[in-house]
């Protein structure tokens, strides 16, 4: 694994985390679809930088 996917996987997992505490805090649905998004790009950019589907 490279660096910098490991990276973006820790910060989207950590996104994800920040997404949960949100809802349970009902925070604004504004913050939690942009932190949503954010936690799923950074996901996103993190596997297919893996190129484990190569």
């Amino acid at each position: 694994m490279n660096g910098i996917s490991t990276m973006l996987l820790f910060v989207g997992l950590f996104l994800l985390g920040g997404v949960y505490s949100f809802v349970k805090q009902k925070q604004s649905k504004s913050l939690i679809t942009l932190l949503s998004i954010g936690a799923g790009m950074c996901l996103l950019a993190g596997i297919v930088r893996l190129e484990v589907w190569n």
